[in-house]
């Protein structure tokens, strides 16, 4: 698979030598001229350079012994555990360990076949293919076991954590209010500009007593190179606990469309909805969701990162999307308000998104974030245009209670 070991061309070079020693002595016996003590020298060191040829093949076949009797233990526990259906991690530390061990044992044991620069029809070529097999039997489970723990040791944000106040102004929001636990939104997301920079408000979305496991297990992956396997894993899972937490923040997936025909009054509670889910979602449940990916992968280079964006990505465009529906609509006066605040919204939360999504895979995010600021800011100026407008020609007393007392 990659090139060979250093050690293997001296072994190869001193192959090459003695075949050339021993050509050379079997041209040298063949001349005429040499003398008895020559021809009997030559002889000697034709003797010692076959030893030497024999017992390198000796060497070579102890081993390959060797390595194939090695193959043949780790073979048969990797395959015991795949009787066994249980998940290995579920049956405690001790079991967990002896199987880490094993499929170590097995990755260093392919990496060694892998080395020799093997032909295709040796018998070490076939113990390298079947360590192949056994290894990918190996991380298969691994990949199950790495996707069990993910979604059994959920922590979520459940609707328990959610509570609700009436609102008599918009009987159709509820006026609902987010807490978690002792903190409620109020407190999380009213910080001091200065102090919210150095201070994230942090949730534990899985339980941490298994981030060690899935950890070792990520390493385990990574070192096998299978590392796409193991990412693709760990995104799709997160992807699925995304969509579920915007599903209690009461975000629907809505298209343009969809938005684009709805009645004012609906429309109305679902952008004030749409104004705090953005706020959670942004400040904790992402701030979260980075760390945890922090904590498995964060030694691995720009993983970490690049498997945050590409499990939220589509969560935030959710949101994002949203916004520009809102701002691609008509410009109604009696939106105005609204605009507004959800102009606000994403601006405060603009350096957020730009330090949760830092490298090249989470650019979309950060473009589509400001894109969407500038058709809201667009949207706004055309907006107060119509109501400007709209007072000019039809001064009522209704459009100027609603500018004192514009809704919440």
């Amino acid at each position: 698979m990659g090139d060979c070991k250093s050690a293997t061309p001296m072994l190869e070079g001193e192959e090459n030598l003695i075949a050339a020693a021993q050509n050379l002595v079997k041209a040298l016996e063949n001349r005429k001229n040499l003398t008895n003590d020559a021809r009997k020298i030559l002889a000697d060191l034709g003797t010692q350079l076959s030893s030497i040829t024999k017992i390198h093949e000796k060497k070579d076949e102890e081993g390959s012994s060797e390595v194939e009797h090695r193959l043949n233990v780790v073979q048969d526990k990797i395959m015991n555990w795949e009787v066994d259906q249980s998940m290995i991690w579920d049956c405690g530390s001790e079991e967990a360990y002896e199987y880490v061990k094993t499929v170590d044992e097995t990755r260093k044991l392919t990496e060694t076949l892998e080395s020799l620069c093997l032909n295709r029809d040796s018998e070490e070529n076939e113990l390298l293919l079947r360590a192949h097999d056994v290894l990918q039997t190996a991380m298969a489970r691994l990949e199950d076991e790495f996707k069990h723990m993910l979604v059994q040791n959920r922590q979520p944000f459940e609707p328990e954590h959610v509570s609700f106040r009436s609102n008599e102004e918009d009987v159709v929001d509820e006026g609902s209010i987010l807490s978690f636990g002792d903190y409620s939104v109020e407190d999380v997301l009213q910080r001091d500009s200065i102090s919210r920079s150095s201070e994230e408000f942090i949730v534990d979305l899985v339980n941490p007593h298994i981030i060690p496991d899935l950890k070792c297990i990520a390493n385990l992956m990574f070192n096998a190179n299978y590392d796409q396997e193991c990412t693709q894993a760990f995104i799709s899972i997160r992807k699925d606990a995304l969509d579920d937490c915007l599903f209690i923040l009461d975000v629907e997936k809505l298209s343009i469309e969809d938005v684009l025909r709805m009645e004012w009054g609906t429309l109305n509670s679902k952008i004030r909805r749409w104004t705090r889910a953005m706020k959670i979602f942004v400040q904790v449940y992402l701030a979260s969701e980075k760390w945890l990916s922090d904590q498995i992968f964060g030694d691995l280079d720009t993983t970490s990162s690049i498997c945050f964006a590409e499990a939220s990505k589509a969560s935030m465009l959710q949101l994002l999307n949203f916004a520009e529906a809102i701002a691609i609509g008509p410009h109604q006066p009696e939106k105005l308000h609204r605009i507004l605040s959800m102009h606000e919204v994403l601006v405060d939360l603009s350096p957020d998104i730009d330090a949760l999504y830092i490298n090249e895979v989470g650019s979309f995010v950060r473009t589509e974030c400001q894109h969407v600021i500038s058709q809201l800011g667009y949207c706004a100026k055309a907006t107060f245009i119509e109501f400007e407008n709209a007072v000019a020609s039809n001064i009522s007393t209704n459009a100027f209670r609603w500018w004192r007392n514009p809704p919440h």
